[in-house]
């Protein structure tokens, strides 16, 4: 489980650093909607060709298309939230993900969790609200935050379902595809001015999402949703960090406080033992 932790926290610290890329993109005159579709576009350029041919067949599975489209929501909605909002605010409504998950886990995939893992999700949600507190009035692109969060609740529960079923190169490769064709308009109509900045932010978005979203469905084929849960978390982390390097975002002390709840129920939960999962056809 420690490997998996060590992995995990690399894969997590990759995602946020997209998203930072996408943010910096959009500082460039490019639109959400359309560093949403260029993510996905220039993931699936490079995985599609390391697809074996026979799993082309499964592109007809709908359970795939609803878990791209739960994907390609959270991106486009945490994207646009970022347009407005700081990089660290921004995850803070995305961290709904994380509780959503374990919670459709367990009612709709029947896996067990424990008080204390629900304990420890609970910590590092109590985390991230002392590293992202609300202050002054509500900006309304922080509700595209919030609606990222329930999306990506949502695909991290779909990716524990599929685990079994696919291999993570293909689902990798499906969420991609698929979510690409689902943003098409997106990639349409907004297009932008390309210059090799622009140009280059956008390829390390998709870069950094591709290599993120690959190490978590790897952990999903090894633990549960309530194992995996804490170190998503770690995204938060990587946040802060990006927002104090890149746009001058100064953690207080509260955040530090934070960070060190989100680190202790990571740790706590790698020592557990494994909940039991109830077999899935």
């Amino acid at each position: 489980m420690w490997k998996l932790a060590l992995l995990l926290c690399l894969g997590m610290s990759l995602i946020p650093a997209g998203d930072a890329a996408g943010k910096m993109a959009q500082s460039h005159g490019v639109a959400p909607g359309f560093v949403a579709w260029s993510r996905f576009v220039i993931g699936a350029v490079l995985v599609l060709p390391f697809l074996p041919r026979a799993e082309f067949a499964r592109s007809f599975d709908k359970r795939l298309w609803l878990r791209a489209a739960l994907i390609a929501g959270g991106i486009t909605s945490i994207l646009t939230a970022l347009s407005r909002i700081p990089l660290a605010d921004a995850f803070a409504g995305l961290f709904v993900g994380p509780l959503v998950s374990v919670l459709l886990c367990a009612l709709l995939l029947g896996e067990k969790v424990s008080a204390v893992r629900w304990g420890l999700v609970a910590l590092g949600f109590a985390g991230v609200m002392l590293v992202v507190r609300p202050s002054g009035e509500m900006n309304p692109f922080a509700l595209f935050a919030v609606l990222a969060g329930l999306f990506y609740g949502g695909f991290l529960a779909a990716s524990r379902w599929l685990a079994g079923h696919y291999p993570p190169l293909t689902l990798l490769a499906s969420q991609l595809a698929m979510a690409a064709v689902l943003t098409l308009p997106f990639g349409l109509w907004l297009w932008p001015v390309f210059n090799w900045q622009v140009a280059g932010l956008l390829a390390l978005s998709g870069l950094c999402s591709m290599g993120g979203n690959l190490t978590l469905i790897h952990a999903y084929k090894q633990a549960s949703a309530a194992q995996v849960a804490p170190f998503v978390y770690v995204q938060l982390l990587a946040a802060t960090g990006l927002g104090y390097v890149l746009f001058a975002d100064v953690p207080t002390p509260l955040t530090w406080a934070g960070m060190a709840l989100i680190a202790a129920a990571g740790i706590v939960s790698a020592r557990l033992p494994a909940p039991r999962s109830p077999d899935r056809g």
